[in-house]
Parts: C-alpha cells; structure tokens; sequence
C-alpha cells in the first residue's frame, strides 16, 4: 500500500487536482481505471439482480436495494466519463460504495460493523482516484455513518434475525465488489507507475549517452560510478580507465586545489559549484601519443538525498571549452596589441608635434620679419612669397598644435581648469578670430544668445577652442555669401552651443563617425576642401572632458547644425546647484515622433 500511496503523485492527486497531467500517461491510465470500474459496477450489480429480483419476491428487498446502488452508480459514472468529466465519474464510484454501507447500517445498527466494513472501501478509493475534497469528503461520510452505528449500537435497536441474515449476505457481497474495485484501481496504478518509473529511467540513461558533455557520477566516497560514452572523447581513453585516482592525476596541477574544493563543496555541504580547469586529454592514436591539456568547465551537483555519513552523491558535468578559451585569449591579445598601438601612435603624435614646433616657429618668425621690411626692403615678388610663407608656416603650426591636442586627449593627460564665466563673454572673441576666414568667403556671422543665462563652469580656453573649430568648419563648408549662425541657450541642466551653417551637409553614413581622429567625409585625392579631420574629433574630447557630448545634424545641400552640450555646473553636475528639471510629458517608445523638419534630416 505504501508504494501505492507513494505513486499517488503521478496521477495529480495531491491538491492540484488531475486535469494538470491530462496530456501524461499517468493521467491516461487513470481514466482507463475510472470506466474499468464503472463497468465492472454494472457486471457486479447486473449478476446480482436475478438474486435480488428473487429474494425481493420472498419480501427481502435488501439486496434488490443494494443492487441498484451499485448498478445506478456504475452507469452514472460511465455516462460521465463519456461526456469528459472524469473527476465527477471518480465521485460517483465513491458515493455508491459509501451509500452501499449507509443502506447496511440502516438496515441494523447492530450490524454496523459491515456497513463501516463497506464504507471504508469509499475513502481507499477515493485515495487513489480523486482529489484532495474528495477524500476529506469521504472520511467525513465514514465518520457520520461510525457515529449512526454507535447511537444504533447505544439504543439496542431490536432487530428481525431474518434480515440480520440477509444483511450479512448482501453486505459480504457488497464488500466484495468494493474491494475488487480498490484492487483494480491499485494494480492499475502500480503499472502506471512502473511504466512511469522505467520511462523516466530510459529517458535519462537516453540523454546521459547521447549529450556532448560528459557526465560522471560519484558515490558519497567520491569513488566513480558511472561515465557517459562521451568521456572517451573527452579524455581520449577507454571508459573503463576511469577512476577517481586516473581522474585526478589528470587535472593539472595548478589547478587540482580549486577541483578539490569544489568538489568538497558539493559532497559535504550540498552546494553546486561550476570551476574551469585544465585536464590532460591523451592521444592513442597519435604519432607520438604525448598528452594535450584542455580547458574543461565542470559543474557539480550533489544529489539531494544525503546518505548516511552525512555525505552527498555527486554528479559531474563536464564541458570542453578550449575553444572559448582560446578566444578570449585571443581577443585579449587583439586588445593589447590596439592598445599599444594607441600609445605608440600617441607618442608618435607628440613627439612630431614637438619636433616640427621649434622650426615652424623659427619659419614664421623669420617670414613675418621679411614681409615687415625689418631685413630690409623687398622686391614685391619677393614680399609675395614671404607672405606665402608666412601663411603656410602659421597653417602648419594649427595642424601640429591639434595634433599635440589630440594625442594629449587620447593619452589623458589633457588637464581642463575649470572656472566660473559668462557663456556669452566669449562669442566676441571666437567671432574676431575668425572673421577673417569668413570676409574672405563673404560669409555672414551671426549670434543668437538666449538672455539671463546662468554662468558656466568650464575651462574659458577649451570653451573658445570648441567655438572656434565648430566656426571655422562651419565657414570652411559654406557657399560664398552664406549665413553662419550661432545660437547659445539653456537646455535643462546643461548650456547648448550651436553653429548652424547653410553648406554642402552631409551624408547619415557620414554623420554617424562624426568625432572620428582623421575622419573627414571627402577623402579623396581629389577632396575640394582642405583639412586634417582632427577639428571635430578634438571638439568632441573636449567636450566629454566637461562630461557633455557632441551632437550633428545635416542634410545633404541644406546645412549641418553642430551642437555641444555642457554641463553647466562642470563635469560633476550638482542638481541642488542647478535646480532639477520636471519632465512633464514622455513619450512611450512606440510613439511617433512628429518631425518639425524635412524627414531627411537625420541627428546623432
């Protein structure tokens, strides 16, 4: 009976009801069980009737009664589990079990010891085949009907001995059918069982042979008991070759201290420990046969029943992963090796930079005394080339002092003072030093300054750096006559710099490396403007510097619009400084954007 009530489980009884494993072969063989016993109801009561129907014409209508329970019963359960309400068709073989014991406790209360006898039969069967309400049900019914006997039993009740004699006939038959129900049910269950039990078996002896991993089992001793087929490849030798010993002596060294301890974990305390180590996999086909060491990722888990000694069993899962392995130490090298090409660029970058200072300096020094007439008067041929000098000289002193800039930036050694100033003290500044550069496009400057804006933190000089870069490429890539715009303004907790200009723009594939080292979107031999790339690329590390960022906007033959956004109170924003902003409205991410602009611009 135990392995019985032990297999319970596997037929969803238990609280959560049967309907939850309809689709298992649990659940199937108990409704099988469930119209087996209806008709054995209807045979039992059917071969009972000619009995009864004779008894009945001698004035004993006991058994007549008893056989139309029983027959009432089996054809009500069958009809329901035709219709699909297999719990209900359990009920119905319960109740006509119980109420057999009711009519043979009513009969004689005397004679309540058949009648408990029968009813008990109810409770086992409702065990077996219904649910958790069922059974409490039941148990109740046998407690009403010990209590009905007990009061019979109290009051010597007089009783007929014919009828005490016919109850015990027909009780005896009762209990029988009662009991060949129960014993239907519980052989029925312990095949259900058994099946279950041997599928399981078969489905995980299936999987252990046919995973690619490796699957070891150890006894609480640690001692191996089993291997699945694909340890041989793991460790290139037969399965029978394994052991505890082999299996250590092929972990390498370094690495036979973290085995231990997790496998210490997981035997004594319980707990599942995954560790990578090496393992020696050896080559017996192999021209030489000399080992090789794998990286391995072995994942243990105790086995949660603890036997006696206190110990766990273990199973081992266990990964090649060299390839993993080989990656990232590949991907570690890529990485090294960039880095130090970064530096070796960067050092490159500062020392040109440094060389070709000091003679520039000397060029445009000496240049600039010519055209001035200090060496004496020149021809004007003489005077024209001087001045070509000059101008080239002073060219190539900018490009090596944003070279300087970037390898600086990129080396992080670019130190940024801050201070607190106005934002819009320094336009006029950055205007006059480009307003050459702009007269001789016939270009337009214009300024557009929000009013009240609060001071800024940042350092003065990298400010004007920034509006100057962004000025001069806004001017470099506008059409003669063109507007050049700057517009500075409060946005949220940060201040907005943005030079609009009404040139050639620029392509999305163009805008989205925007702030590249080098990167410039004509790159030709034959580009029609001149430049180093550098210009935006150092106006975005200055601006990250300061923790903002650098934003483009463009559309090809209609302008570019270059924003930077600083913090206003410097890298290290303080919201009680600045006065949080409250959003009042978000859009969800599935909502469109209403595009105020040509549906060609495109931002990053």
């Amino acid at each position: 009976m135990s392995k019985v009530m032990r297999s319970l489980g596997i037929f969803g009884i238990g609280g959560k009801g049967a309907t939850a494993l309809s689709a298992q072969r649990p659940e199937v063989l108990r409704r099988k069980t469930i119209a087996n016993n209806a008709r054995l109801m209807i045979a039992a009561s059917m071969v009972l009737m000619p009995l009864a129907m004779w008894a009945l014409i001698g004035k004993s209508a006991l058994g007549f009664a008893l056989a139309c329970v029983g027959l009432t019963g089996g054809m009500l359960s069958l009809a329901l589990y035709h219709r699909g309400r297999h719990d209900d068709a359990a009920l119905a073989q319960v109740v006509s079990i119980i109420g057999a014991g009711v009519v043979l406790t009513l009969v004689d209360s005397r004679l309540a010891d058949m009648g408990l006898t029968v009813t008990l039969m109810g409770p086992i069967l409702a065990a077996l085949l219904a649910d958790k309400t069922i059974r409490l049900w039941s148990w109740l019914s046998v407690g009403g009907v010990l209590l009905f006997g007990a009061i019979g039993s109290w009051l010597s009740v007089p009783t007929d001995a014919a009828l005490a004699n016919e109850a015990m006939i027909a009780g005896t038959f009762a209990f029988g059918v009662a009991v060949a129900l129960v014993a239907h049910t519980t052989h029925t269950i312990n095949a259900g069982y058994v099946v279950h039990d041997k599928a399981q078996i078969n489905t995980y002896r299936h999987l252990v042979d046919n995973v690619q991993d490796t699957v070891l089992s150890f006894s609480a001793e640690g001692d191996i008991l089993s291997a699945s087929p694909s340890a041989e490849a793991l460790f290139g030798s037969p399965r029978y070759q394994l052991s505890s010993a082999s299996l250590g002596e092929r972990i390498h060294v370094m690495d036979r201290p973290a085995y231990l301890t997790a496998f210490a974990d997981a035997n004594y305390a319980g707990r599942s420990r995954t560790i990578e180590v090496r393992m020696r996999r050896d080559d017996p086909h192999g021209a030489r046969g000399l080992p090789l060491f794998i990286w391995v990722e072995v994942r243990f888990s105790p086995l949660k029943e603890q036997t006696g000694n206190g110990r766990f069993e273990v199973t081992a899962l266990m990964r090649d992963i060299t390839e993993r392995k080989d990656a990232e130490a590949s991907m570690a090298e890529a990485k090294r090796s960039a880095e130090e090409a970064l530096q070796a660029k960067s050092r490159f970058l500062a020392t040109i930079g440094h060389e070709l200072r000091t003679p520039l300096n000397a060029v445009v020094g000496f240049s600039e005394m010519m055209t001035t007439g200090i060496g004496g008067e020149l021809s004007p041929t003489h005077r024209e080339y001087a001045g070509l000098i000059h101008q080239s000289g002073k060219h190539l002193l900018d490009v090596v002092g944003m070279l300087l800039d970037m390898s600086r930036i990129e080396a992080g050694k670019f130190e940024i003072i801050t201070a607190r100033f106005q934002p819009d003290e320094i336009v006029p500044a950055c205007f006059a030093m480009v307003e050459s550069m702009a007269k001789g496009r016939s270009i337009t400057l214009l300024a557009e300054i929000e009013p009240d804006l609060p001071s800024l933190l940042a350092d003065e000089r990298a400010c004007r750096q920034i509006l100057i870069n962004l000025l001069s490429n806004a001017i470099k890539f506008s059409h003669e006559g063109d507007t050049v715009t700057l517009v500075v303004k409060r946005q949220g907790q940060s201040l907005s710099f943005a030079v609009r200009d009404q040139g050639i723009g620029m392509a999305p594939v163009a805008l989205e490396r925007i702030g590249e080292p080098f990167f410039q979107a004509q790159d030709g031999l034959n580009r029609q403007y001149e430049g180093t790339g550098l210009g935006l690329s150092i106006v975005k590390g200055l601006a990250e510097l300061h923790g903002g960022t650098l934003r483009a906007m463009s559309e090809i033959g209609a302008g570019t619009t270059m924003t930077v956004l600083l913090p206003i109170n410097g890298p290290a924003t303080k919201l009680e400084e600045t006065v949080a902003v409250l959003p009042l409205h978000r859009e969800t991410a599935s909502t469109p954007k209403t595009s105020w602009q040509n549906e060609k611009r495109k931002a990053q």
